[in-house]
C-alpha cells in the first residue's frame, strides 16, 4: 500500500466529517501528532499521526501546488 503524501498547509478530506458538517480540514501543525483545523467552524484538533494517516481519505489541495501557482 502506498503512503499518502501530505504536508503543512494542505487541505485534506477525512473519512468521517466534523460534527459541524464540514469534511475538509487544514493541516496546521506536524510532528508526532498532527493538528488539523476544520475549514467550516475553525475548530482545531490534535490527532496522533498514526490515527491521522488511518483516517485520511485524500489530499484535496496541496500547499506546495498553491505556492507554485503564486510564483508565476
Amino acid at each position: 500500500m502506498e503512503r499518502k503524501v501530505f504536508g503543512l498547509g494542505d487541505i485534506v478530506q477525512m473519512k468521517k466529517p466534523h460534527p459541524c458538517g464540514a469534511n475538509e480540514m487544514e493541516i496546521i501543525r506536524m510532528g508526532m501528532d498532527i493538528r488539523i483545523k476544520c475549514t467550516g467552524c475553525q475548530h482545531s484538533v490534535l490527532v496522533p499521526r498514526a490515527k491521522f494517516e488511518k483516517n485520511l481519505k485524500k489530499v484535496l489541495v496541496s500547499a506546495a501546488s498553491k505556492e507554485d501557482s503564486t510564483d508565476l
